[in-house]
């Protein structure tokens, strides 16, 4: 499954985020992979699509930084399976 990971930053603490992404890597558990990302242009939120099993899975990954961010996490499909899934 796809989802899309908002990820706000706790008191915009982005050195301590960068340090701990620049020592650690993302910390994702083996049956999550990281997909792209995109960052708000003011850096206040991280846009990330995710691929995992369950929402379960990503559970894991965020308990990793819930110190330093707040995670939204949306299941979501490409427009093409969207799309295509209207048209039956």
């Amino acid at each position: 499954m796809l989802f899309m990971v908002i990820e706000r930053f706790k008191n915009e603490d982005l050195q301590r985020i960068g340090k701990r992404f620049r020592e650690k890597g993302r910390m994702l558990p083996e049956n999550v992979s990281y997909r792209a990302s995109w960052v708000e242009s003011n850096g206040a939120r991280c846009f990330q699509l995710m691929e995992a099993p369950d929402a379960d899975a990503l559970r894991i990954w965020s308990k990793r930084w819930e110190d330093l961010v707040d995670f939204e996490v949306v299941p979501v499909v490409t427009s093409e399976e969207f799309w295509s899934r209207v048209a039956r």
